[in-house]
């Protein structure tokens, strides 16, 4: 259940507001009142400015700089479904290429989500956890997560994360001989490969174990926004 639509008063740091905000307006299953967030959207706006200003440094630990680009993509996703809301898929924004659109600001460059997912995340740190992690705004997508990322936390939050949608049945169904997938697993396949196959990595966090000549097929991935009904 939500929380309340209140809007929230802010705690010690902008991170601890965004974290407190999220608890607000997303369920513990990633579905977000977007309505309700519209209405504390300052909130939001707050915190993209702070973090416009506090890109980590290369030298600082992996956790510290995955943390902050994970919150940074979830935040700006938000932004961008916020702006042309009310909308039934984040797929009606820029013509079917919300990702392509460069709206992010950090350290007085513009960025994209697309260059946060595949230039920094992907390219500088090899995890494919991210992708259970970093939230599209679509039903077929991990969920969000209504709590912000933190470095003293992140290795824990992944792998919940990873955990809970590999083993998610509205996700993916695996059985021993068969598995029928998300399509994340066919789209970024490489990044599941990096010490195996994708059933090596199923079968590092799947409850049900799978044999290596199991088929593989991808379900259809759907784009409605995952908005509260």
């Amino acid at each position: 259940m939500l929380s309340g639509c209140a809007p929230v008063a802010p705690p010690a740091s902008g991170m601890a507001w965004y974290d407190q905000w999220l608890k607000t307006h997303v369920t513990a299953a990633g579905v977000v009142n977007y309505k309700n967030m519209k209405a504390d959207e300052a909130v939001l706006q707050s915190l993209l400015l702070e973090l416009a200003s506090k890109e980590p440094s290369a030298t600082v630990a992996k956790n510290v700089q995955l943390a902050y680009w994970i919150n940074l993509y979830n935040a700006a996703t938000l932004q961008l479904v916020l702006q042309h809301y009310p909308l039934k898929s984040i797929r009606e924004i820029n013509d079917g290429k919300p990702w392509d659109l460069e709206f992010i600001t950090v350290s007085g460059r513009r960025y994209s989500l697309n260059y946060i997912e595949n230039e920094i995340l992907r390219k500088r740190f090899s995890e494919p956890r991210i992708h259970f992690a970093i939230n599209c705004a679509a039903k077929s997508c991990p969920k969000l997560l209504n709590g912000a990322f933190k470095p003293e936390q992140l290795e824990v939050q992944l792998n919940t994360l990873t955990t809970s949608f590999i083993n998610d049945a509205s996700k993916n169904k695996i059985t021993a001989g068969k598995v029928e997938v998300s399509e994340i697993f066919n789209w970024y396949a490489k990044d599941f490969m990096l010490r195996g196959s994708v059933i090596d990595f199923l079968n590092g966090w799947s409850a049900t174990r799978i044999a290596p000549t199991a088929t593989i097929q991808y379900l259809t991935y759907d784009w409605s926004l995952n908005d509260t009904p």
